[in-house]
C-alpha cells in the first residue's frame, strides 16, 4: 500500500468536518461513554483488520462521544480527567480495536506538550479546537536516520516560517485536522526542537498512506511529507525546554501505550474465555466433556487473569504518579512517575503478547481460521509493543532503585 491520499482528504473535509463532541463532566462518565463506543466498535473490528477498512465513521463517532477532549484541563473548560482514566479510557477501547485505542494516543501527547510548554494564547487556542471537535495527528519521527529530528527544519525567510521534511510512523495524521511535527531549527550555532501544529489542508501538506505493518493496520501510519509548507508563529510551541527541565510528558505518553497494550491483552483473554467456552474440544488425556473443564486449561486460564490483573493494577498505580507529577513537577516526583509508568509497561507488553499468544495454544487449531480473524489480537501487540524496547524499561527500573539513578528524560519513557 502506497497511495498519495492528500486529495482524497481534502474532499473528505465537508464529511468529516469536526463537530462539536458531547461534553464530559466526570471520570465515571468518560468510563461509561468508552465503554458503550468499545461495545459497537468490536462488532466489525476483525473485518477492518482483514480488509484495511479505514475506520472513518467509528473516529467520528469516537470525537463526537467527547472522549478526546479529556485531558483539556478545566480551567480551559475541559475534563481535566485523571490519567488512570485516561488509560482506562484506552484500554477499554483498544480491547475492542488495538488499532482505534492507538489513533489517539499522539493527540494527547500534543495536548501534554502544549500543556506543559505552551504560552496561554497557544493553550487556550489549541483547546478550544479540541472542544470543537477536530483532532491532532502526529509526524515526529525520520524512518531509517539514527538522528530522526535532522531532517525536518524549520526556517525562515522573508514571507515567513516554513517547514521542509518527511516523516513516517504518522498515526493518526491520515485523519487528523492538525499535525503536531517535531522540527528543528538552528539557533547559535545549535539545533533546537520545536513542535508545530500544522493544519492537515495546508498547502505543501502531503500525506501518503504507506502503512503496511502486519499489525495495527489501520493506525493511519504512513508517510507525510512538507515541502515549503508555511506555518503561523502561534503554532510553534517549544518542545526541547520541556526536556530540559522536569515534566511528565514522558509518562504521559508512556502510560497511554501502556493502556493500550492492556487493552489488547484484555480483548485476547476475552475472545480466549468466549472461543473456550463455546466451540473447543477438551483434549482426549483430560476425560472431560468441555474444554473448559480441563484442569490444565483452566490453572492456564487462572495464570493468565492474575498476571492480567497485575498489569491492570500496576496501571492504575502509574495513573496517581502522573497525576502526582503533574500537581507538582520535580526531578523526584517525574522521576518516580516515570518509573511506575515503566514497570506498568513491562507487564503491560509481556501480557499483552502472551495473551496474544497463549488464545491460541488453548482455544485449539480451529481458532487459526482466517475468517475469524483472532490473530490480530497478537499481530496488533505485537507490532505496538515494538515502540519502545522493553529491556530498557527493566533497565531503567533498576537502575532507579539499585543506584538510585533518576530515569532519562525523554518520550519513550
Amino acid at each position: 500500500m502506497n497511495v498519495d491520499i492528500s486529495a482524497a482528504l481534502l474532499e473528505r473535509d465537508d464529511e468529516h468536518a469536526a463537530q462539536t463532541p458531547a461534553r464530559i463532566e466526570s471520570d465515571a462518565q468518560a468510563i461509561e461513554a468508552a465503554q458503550r463506543l468499545a461495545n459497537a466498535f468490536a462488532q466489525e473490528a476483525a473485518l477492518r483488520d482483514r480488509e484495511r477498512r479505514l475506520p472513518w465513521a467509528e473516529l467520528d463517532a469516537f470525537v463526537a462521544s467527547g472522549l478526546w477532549t479529556i485531558t483539556v484541563p478545566r480551567e480551559f473548560g475541559g475534563p481535566g480527567v485523571r490519567n488512570g482514566t485516561l488509560a482506562e479510557v484506552t484500554a477499554t477501547i483498544a480491547a475492542a480495536d488495538g488499532s482505534l485505542g492507538q489513533i489517539p494516543q499522539n493527540h494527547f501527547y500534543a495536548l501534554e506538550v502544549l500543556r506543559v510548554g505552551g504560552s496561554v494564547e497557544q493553550q487556550r487556542f489549541f483547546y478550544e479546537r479540541v472542544l470543537a471537535g477536530e483532532r491532532f495527528g502526529n509526524a515526529l519521527a525520520e524512518i531509517g536516520h539514527k538522528d530522526f529530528l535532522r531532517r525536518t527544519r524549520l526556517s525562515r525567510d522573508a514571507q515567513g516560517w516554513r517547514i521542509d521534511g518527511r516523516k513516517f510512523y504518522c498515526t493518526g495524521a491520515l485523519y487528523a485536522h492538525w499535525i503536531p511535527t517535531l522540527v528543528v531549527r538552528e539557533e547559535d550555532g545549535r539545533d533546537v526542537t520545536y513542535l508545530v501544529f500544522v493544519p492537515r489542508s495546508a498547502q505543501g501538506v502531503t500525506i501518503t498512506d504507506d502503512w503496511d505493518g502486519f499489525g495495527q493496520r489501520v493506525t493511519g501510519s504512513g508517510s507525510v511529507q512538507f515541502d515549503g509548507v508555511r506555518v503561523e508563529p502561534q503554532w510553534i510551541v517549544p518542545f526541547q525546554t520541556s526536556f530540559e527541565r522536569a515534566t511528565t510528558i514522558g509518562p504521559l505518553a508512556q502510560i497511554i501505550h501502556a493502556a493500550i497494550d492492556l487493552g489488547q491483552a484484555r480483548g485476547a483473554f476475552d475472545a480466549a474465555l468466549r472461543f473456550v467456552r463455546e466451540r473447543s474440544r477438551p483434549w482426549i488425556d483430560a476425560r472431560v466433556e468441555r474444554a473448559a473443564d480441563d484442569p490444565l486449561t483452566i490453572a492456564q486460564f487462572g495464570d493468565l487473569y492474575a498476571r492480567l490483573s497485575a498489569a491492570e493494577a500496576l496501571v492504575r498505580r502509574a495513573g496517581r504518579y502522573v497525576d502526582a507529577a503533574q500537581a507538582a513537577p520535580g526531578e523526584q516526583s517525574v522521576a518516580e512517575a516515570s518509573i511506575a509508568v515503566a514497570e506498568a509497561r513491562a507487564l503491560t507488553t509481556t501480557i499483552a503478547l502472551d495473551a496474544g499468544s497463549r488464545l491460541f495454544e488453548l482455544a485449539g487449531t480451529a481458532a487459526t481460521l482466517d475468517g475469524l480473524g483472532l490473530d490480530r489480537f497478537w499481530r496488533n501487540a505485537r507490532t505496538h509493543t515494538l515502540h519502545d524496547p522493553v529491556r530498557w524499561k527493566y533497565h531503567a527500573i533498576g537502575n532507579f532503585y539499585l543506584n538510585d539513578a533518576l530515569p532519562p528524560r525523554h518520550g519513550a519513557l
